[in-house]
């Protein structure tokens, strides 16, 4: 009884040991009697395929409703404009106003700002859309991730390939501890994304287009690593 007491305590006293010396991406430590809880990581870099943009239009007026018409105008011309492009995306964004004041803190003025997001797949689309509305509002950022659809599908594979990651370091842990068997305690999946800051430059004018006219602008979008955690416990059986 006593040896077996001790056989126990030196297999707790020792997992700390046992941890320094794993390789790789799973890292463990004692949770319990005879449990052990650790973490497996799988990840795998995915080109951008979806672009999201943000365009708006700033204006000033001596009333609100003034300046609302000329928001209003702006942001519906550019709507009209975003129709010729069936495959993005368009959506009105943010839209906000604030009086301006005098030294005496009187009302001389109001100064507003409204949005356009776009969204979509279709780079070439977009970029050409980008440079119509760049005639008339501002560009506010640009961002390129990857498209729902395309994460889902890839993130359902991960989740996968992290679940037999971890039972493989569970049977490795298991062997290590010369243990008969384990149970599964618990376990967790967790999804993660690294986006890359975008990255865009200008194209030449195309022939045939006003000199006035914007350029469209050739992206680069660059990849994203999309990544899927395993972690839990386990308890060693003997």
């Amino acid at each position: 009884m006593k040896n077996a007491l001790l056989n126990k305590a030196a297999l707790a006293s020792g997992t700390a040991c046992l941890m320094t010396a794993m390789m790789g991406s799973a890292h463990a430590e004692p949770t319990g009697y005879d449990q052990l809880t650790f973490q497996t990581e799988v990840k795998e870099e995915i080109q951008n395929d979806e672009v999201r943009a943000s365009l708006y239009k700033k204006a000033q007026a001596t009333d609100a409703k003034t300046l609302a018409t000329m928001l209003n105008t702006s942001i519906n011309n550019a709507m009209k404009i975003a129709k010729r492009y069936p495959s993005v995306t368009v959506s009105t964004g943010q839209q906000r106003t604030y009086p301006r004041y005098d030294k005496n803190d009187k009302i001389i003025g109001w100064t507003g700002q409204a949005n356009i997001d776009l969204k979509s797949t279709d780079f070439a689309a977009t970029s050409q859309l980008i440079a119509d509305l760049q005639e008339t509002l501002v560009m506010d950022n640009l961002n390129f991730g990857v498209s729902d659809t395309k994460k889902d599908a890839l993130e359902q594979k991960l989740m996968t390939e992290a679940s037999r990651a971890f039972q493989q370091q569970a049977k490795s842990l298991t062997r290590a501890w010369d243990a008969r068997g384990y149970r599964v305690v618990n376990v967790n999946l967790n999804t993660g994304s690294n986006y890359p800051r975008p990255m865009y430059s200008a194209m030449s004018m195309k022939s045939g287009m006003a000199d006035e006219s914007v350029p469209s602008q050739s992206f680069e979008s660059g990849n994203s690593t999309i990544s899927v955690t395993a972690n839990g416990t386990i308890e060693l059986t003997k």
